[in-house]
């Protein structure tokens, strides 16, 4: 009887929880009175014609895929934060694909470099569910209402804001071994996808994390050593956060590989809905990516574009677009991007594919009309 009344409790609980999550609808019994009241004020105040001229009306299968502005390749050069005075630079490329009223990278991302001269700060601050930091070069610390962490190069560290600002002052220490005078920090925030709902954040979705750069290194020499490495599609670590089990993201709507490209080696095509802002953190001349919207008949991109790999600088991967790395170096190359995949891979919508297992599909395809 008891657990029969604990199961009965538990099932009840989770029933209140789900209603009490629902909208709430007030409900009135209203008299005549009520009721004529409300005809009254509705032949005065009726919005119906006025709303009437927001309407629109489109035939479906000419408008049920309306053409969009394509997200261009565009690059962010690391002299923005190699050199100059204290500053935040964007890679705001909001005008090229239609958006108005706020900087953006992506439809829902913005990536920035920041940066701090040595003995200066700088304060950050965004609209944002989420906010990430990659440390390209330098050491210092960063502070807001959640504490303050102390980074050097390598580091990577993500805070969640449940309020419209989340402001984040930067320090400076050092700049290390760069000899750049400061530091360079690499910020992704998922400021446009707010304003482009027209929403602030209400709750944190997320735990604050912070990743250090022996942490980070570890984990990819691990994934590196295992059976079967060599040969698969990217070699790296997933960031993620204990708040987000099911998607393995660094947030609820950030997503971040940490990928190595070993010397002479090459990476083969894959694709996925997100936009990729890809940080190459380390790459010699020889390091490349190729993008294109198809594969050829070898699972290799058709008619591809050419990103080259510059050390400390970003470019953007556009949705949809298939692309693999290449490394003609003698030196390993680094690169870190991060995406809105979490979101995607919530609404199951990444639909990430690998040239290879296309490939395979295909051949499997022609076995079976061969056989028939």
């Amino acid at each position: 009887m008891c657990a029969d009344s604990c199961q009965l409790i538990a099932k009840n609980q989770v029933l209140t929880n789900r209603v009490s999550a629902m909208p709430t609808i007030d409900i009135h019994n209203g008299s005549k009175e009520l009721n004529d009241e409300v005809k009254s004020l509705g032949k005065q105040f009726s919005v119906n014609e006025t709303w009437e001229h927001s309407t629109q009306i489109f035939e479906y299968t000419s408008s049920a895929n309306p053409y969009m502005i394509p997200i261009p390749i565009q690059k962010l050069d690391a002299t923005e934060h190699m050199s100059g005075p204290t500053r935040v630079t964007a890679l705001d490329i909001s005008k090229a694909i239609g958006i108005e009223g706020y900087p953006a990278t992506s439809p829902n991302l913005l990536a920035s470099f920041v940066r701090i001269c040595i003995g200066e700060s700088v304060t950050t601050n965004a609209c944002a569910t989420s906010q990430a930091f990659y440390v390209i070069h330098g050491r210092g610390r960063s502070q807001n209402g959640l504490g303050v962490v102390e980074w050097s190069t390598g580091d990577l560290f993500v805070f969640p804001s449940s309020t419209e600002e989340m402001p984040c002052t930067h320090f400076c220490l050092d700049d290390e071994e760069e000899q750049s005078g400061g530091a360079g920090l690499y910020w992704v925030s998922d400021a446009p996808l707010l304003n482009y709902l027209g929403v602030v954040p209400r709750v944190k979705k997320f735990k604050p994390a912070y990743f250090s750069r022996q942490v980070l290194l570890d984990n990819v020499e691990n994934v590196r050593h295992e059976p079967g490495a060599k040969h698969r599609n990217r070699l790296g670590i997933l960031l993620g956060n204990e708040s987000t089990p099911e998607t393995k993201t660094l947030s609820h709507v950030l997503w971040s590989l940490l990928n190595v490209l070993p010397a002479g080696e090459v990476q083969r095509p894959h694709r996925h809905n997100s936009v990729a802002l890809d940080l190459a953190v380390r790459a010699a001349p020889g390091t490349y990516t190729l993008m294109g919207k198809e594969l050829d008949s070898e699972g290799w991109v058709k008619d591809p574009i050419r990103v080259d790999w510059t050390t400390g600088a970003v470019f953007i991967t556009p949705p949809g677009w298939w692309h693999s790395h290449h490394n003609e170096s003698c030196e390993e190359a680094w690169v870190l991007p991060i995406q809105d995949a979490g979101l995607y891979t919530h609404q199951r919508t990444l639909d990430i594919r690998f040239a290879d297992e296309v490939a395979a599909a295909k051949m499997r395809v022609k076995d079976f009309s061969e056989q028939q």
